[in-house]
């Protein structure tokens, strides 16, 4: 293998951002494992560990629809995931339909269960479950419709995930490849505050773990490597080995690749930051990308009685962080028999379509100098910021720009339609010389559009009908 980046902070600080996802801005990745049997929240993919905890919903949910935890472990969950209605390619064509540039699934959640073929690990869904190389199967297909494949991995929170409390199947030293092996920890969000007195993974688990990223890099050649929280829990050593071989074979096969990460995962540079369930409130001046979840909440995996988000949040998410300098990437959660819900169907769809007009002022572009305008502001920032609902309406507008060999234009989004024939004022566009417009038209209109520039402003009269639902988007033509 060619070596060209060093096991060190200082080798593997090279800012990699690879060009097909800046120019992509948009994908999809899917939370689907054994947790999706329950299909229990208010997260789904918490179930494992919530089960064995007395007091939570997921407990209570667990005792009544499955009996005692002592006699129903989450490992008696494997054989009722069946997959029976999973279709790669059917997948792969609604996220190529919905304007996904990249795509693929989490490949091992906090669980300890694989979706691909391993050998590392026997508990796999190729070895039981589905009995398929979930991971395999799902990297043809997207492939096949020319999106980037990407993999997330979840796996460095195994360590603590599961509650080793006596009497409970997690204490069993029989299925340590499952649970993890036995330590004083209950797991959970409370390992996160009281790490330094907590007992750190052996060699045998961190060795493990980096093995698990090797096997999925030699076997499925990701262009995208995502990571979750609990990375930091990792050791550097071996941190620094995985991404290093990562992106030594990305030199082999000559391609670009990125590796996502959230705080404080890795060091600045080292890759792409990640804000779960949140967003920069402006413009940043580095690249940076959002997850976020189909359903409202931040389920994950499918639930009973799960709610989703309506398409014009979803593409108002997409807008917004594009022209900060960010990117989207959208979660659906399968039911447990592989089938995408109707309701995230019909919102994957519908974006679509949204982009199939306005896409060329999202794909290829980059943000402009001003990210937008308009009264509606956020107030909180950074990951889980999400949870402040914002009403975005047609006097909120956000900018992107593009050159091309045949024209350059700068695009301003309105986050709402201001109506029929009526005149709207972007007032940040006082920025330009009249000298720099040709002209101005709104995609999807086959329409001349009336446009002045004052001192208030761009003033330019809508189309006499609305092209699209969500947002509307003036293209301006630039000399």
């Amino acid at each position: 293998m060619t070596v060209t980046y060093k096991p060190t902070w200082t080798s593997l600080k090279v800012n990699l951002v690879p060009r097909w996802l800046d120019e992509g801005k948009f994908g999809i990745y899917t939370h689907w494992g054994v947790y999706s049997v329950p299909a229990c929240g208010p997260n789904g993919s918490w179930y494992p560990h919530n089960m064995y905890i007395e007091g939570t919903e997921q407990y209570k949910y667990h005792v009544e629809h499955y009996g005692d935890p002592s006699k129903f472990g989450y490992k008696d969950f494997i054989p009722m995931f069946k997959a029976e209605k999973f279709d790669p390619d059917e997948w792969a064509e609604l996220f190529a339909r919905a304007g996904a540039k990249f795509a693929g699934p989490v490949v091992e959640h906090h669980d300890g269960f694989s979706m691909w073929d391993s050998e590392v690990n026997e508990w796999n869904a190729a070895r039981m479950g589905p009995e398929r190389d979930v991971v395999g199967e799902l990297e043809k297909a997207i492939r096949k419709r020319g999106m980037k494949f990407m993999v997330a991995f979840h796996h460095a929170e195994n360590w603590w995930f599961f509650p080793h409390i006596t009497g409970f199947d997690t204490s069993d030293p029989r299925y340590s490849g499952l649970y993890g092996k036995v330590h004083d920890v209950d797991g959970g969000p409370e390992v996160w505050r009281d790490w330094y007195k907590q007992e750190k993974p052996d060699e045998e688990f961190l060795q493990n773990w980096k093995a698990k990223i090797v096997e999925v890099v030699d076997k499925y050649k990701p262009d995208l490597m995502w990571f979750d929280f609990g990375l930091q829990f990792v050791r550097e050593k071996y941190r620094k080995e995985a991404i290093a071989y990562y992106l030594n074979k990305a030199v082999e096969w000559n391609r670009q690749v990125g590796v996502v990460f959230k705080r404080p995962g890795l060091p600045p540079g080292v890759g792409i930051e990640d804000l779960e369930l949140g967003r920069m409130g402006t413009l940043t001046y580095h690249n940076w990308i959002t997850d976020t979840d189909i359903a409202v909440g931040g389920r994950w995996s499918y639930i009973h009685g799960i709610e989703y988000k309506s398409t014009t949040a979803i593409v108002h998410n997409l807008i917004d962080n594009v022209s900060k300098n960010g990117y989207l990437l959208l979660n659906v959660g399968p039911k447990a028999d592989g089938e995408i819900p109707k309701p995230a169907r019909e919102r994957l769809l519908e974006l679509g379509r949204w982009l199939e007009v306005n896409g060329e002022a999202i794909y290829g572009t980059t943000a402009w100098v001003i990210h937008g305008e308009g009264p509606t502001e956020m107030r909180a920032e950074g990951s889980f910021s999400e949870s402040e609902e914002l009403q975005y309406d047609a006097n909120d507008k956000r900018f992107t720009v593009k050159d091309t060999d045949r024209e350059s234009a700068l695009y301003a989004f309105c986050l709402g339609w201001p109506g029929e024939s009526k005149e709207v004022t972007i007032r940040a566009l006082r920025l330009l010389y009249r000298s720099d417009i040709s002209s101005v038209e709104m995609l999807g209109a086959d329409e001349n559009l009336d446009w002045a520039l004052t001192e208030d402003g761009l003033k330019v009269r809508t189309p006499s009908r609305k092209p699209c639902e969500h947002a509307c988007t003036f293209k301006i033509l630039m000399d």
